[in-house]
């Protein structure tokens, strides 16, 4: 990610502007390479500087030349100095060997942290040093952005990415973000990254994204001290009666009804939530975002009564294309596909037009909405994973709730999923319960309408809502 001298000079807070008097001061007490020095080797010499430093100061000055010099490299130079980073700066061996041999023989706690602090690489409090000149948090970001698009193919960067997600694990928690609601009179800045950040269902402009912060929609979001203008995540949220089943009515810049007045609103539909800042991948905001949601607007609109998702399912359409290859269903927990709806969806293949044919879409309508629900509640593709956002919603203690045939109709939505669309209800008295049994035994909390969906016996049909403890499936049983 390309990073704009706005955004690693300019201070932005009370700690920038901390950090930029102390590193004013600190500059008298440094020598730095001379500007002559080409830039990817003076790169490499303030980094070594910057971890010999002792002084506050100086090294808040050194980090400040370090970050201003990575801005100029050329992407070939980043790249080497990102190379240079994760190559080096391992713990010293033969320290890290003593210290393993020590705990070895007497296993205390002083030698425990003894060993802990010999294994952490020297790499990591580079980083923080780093993290300490203005900007210095969104350069990091920033780098690992860079990385996480290098790393695949070159297993080398790994410990530099791990040390990296490890610091933003511990510099971005819960504790440290602010919730705050996006409304119209939001500063341009931000709300222009709303248009370019959302992921899930794509903002058409300013028109679009108004439409979006109406009297009857809602818009959180996480922020962090150190980004002050950057959102981390946001969730859009539409106020209506009942449970929605579709979501292009929610995103018609026309609606073909009266929108619902807040006050009279009985259901909260979450029915996007973006991720913004590609850097801070694998760290969590999301379950904590929808939870404090939850309790805003429950306090704002005490007519709220239903908390409930409006979600794609965008590993379905992947997985049953990948199971009718495979053909063979022996083993397998889930109910074999018919000759007629196997037949149907090799017909549609990639062709969206299939939405025309009413007598296809009728047809298909039945199997698919249960392969959809064998899908989400049943171990299927070789890792025990489900479909990503239903993990995301499920280990936050969410309900699968409803399948919606042609939720979405959409291009993406019908590419991904046939259209479907699935409802996961927060019940706030079941939360915590539902995700116990999900983490603790895969299970997954559904309701009377999923079931009757499942061609499969339940073991408990008879409930409101029914755990399937998928790790207890027979061994010869498991599709995992």
């Amino acid at each position: 990610m390309a990073l704009s001298p706005e955004m690693t000079r300019s201070p932005r807070s009370w700690l920038d502007r901390l950090w930029t008097s102390i590193a004013d001061r600190g500059r008298a007490f440094v020598q730095v390479p001379a500007a002559t020095v080409p830039p990817l080797d003076r790169a490499k010499q303030l980094a070594m500087a910057l971890l010999s430093e002792r002084g506050e100061a100086s090294g808040a000055a050194v980090a400040r030349d370090l970050l201003s010099t990575l801005r100029g490299l050329a992407p070939d130079d980043r790249a080497a100095f990102e190379n240079f980073l994760a190559e080096g700066f391992a713990p010293e061996t033969e320290t890290l060997r003593a210290a393993a041999d020590a705990y070895s023989a007497d296993p205390t706690p002083e030698r425990a942290m003894s060993l802990f602090n010999a294994a952490e690489p020297p790499r990591q409090e580079l980083l923080r040093r780093m993290n300490m000149a203005p900007g210095g948090t969104q350069a990091l970001v920033g780098m690992r952005q860079e990385l996480l698009a290098r790393v695949r193919k070159e297993p080398v960067l790994k410990p530099l990415d791990n040390d990296l997600q490890h610091l933003f694990s511990s510099w971005f928690n819960r504790g440290f973000l602010e919730l705050r609601r996006i409304d119209w009179d939001t500063p341009a800045a931000i709300l222009e990254k709303l248009i370019t950040y959302e992921a899930v269902h794509e903002i058409d402009g300013w028109p679009d994204l108004r439409r979006r912060l109406a009297p009857d929609r809602r818009c959180f979001a996480f922020f962090h001290q150190a980004l002050p203008n950057e959102p981390l995540i946001f969730v859009e949220v539409a106020l209506v009666r009942g449970i929605a089943a579709s979501v292009q009515p929610l995103l018609a810049l026309e609606p073909t009804e009266p929108s619902v007045e807040p006050d009279a609103a009985d259901t909260a539909i979450f029915y996007s939530i973006s991720n913004c800042q590609e850097g801070l991948r694998g760290v969590s905001f999301g379950n904590f975002l929808i939870k404090q949601v939850v309790e805003e607007l429950k306090v704002e609109l005490p007519g709220l009564n239903q908390f409930s998702t409006l979600s794609p399912v965008p590993g379905f359409r992947n997985w049953l294309e990948k199971r009718l290859a495979a053909k063979s269903e022996e083993g397998s927990p889930l109910a074999p596909i018919d000759e007629e709806t196997a037949k149907l969806l090799a017909e549609i293949g990639k062709d969206d037009n299939w939405l025309q044919d009413e007598a296809r879409v009728e047809a298909l309508r039945g199997p698919l909405m249960r392969l959809c629900a064998e899908y989400l509640t049943l171990l299927h593709n070789g890792a025990n994973r489900t479909d990503p956002v239903a993990r995301f919603h499920l280990g936050n203690g969410a309900t699968l709730e409803r399948i919606n045939w042609l939720g979405n109709t959409a291009r993406r939505g019908l590419r991904e999923s046939y259209g479907i669309m699935v409802n996961y209800l927060y019940d706030r008295e079941t939360i915590e319960a539902n995700h116990e049994a999900f983490v603790r035994h895969g299970a997954v909390a559904r309701s009377r309408a999923v079931d009757a969906l499942l061609t499969l016996p339940s073991p408990a049909a008879e409930t409101p809502r029914s755990w399937t403890p998928l790790n207890l499936l027979p061994l010869s049983r498991r599709r995992v």
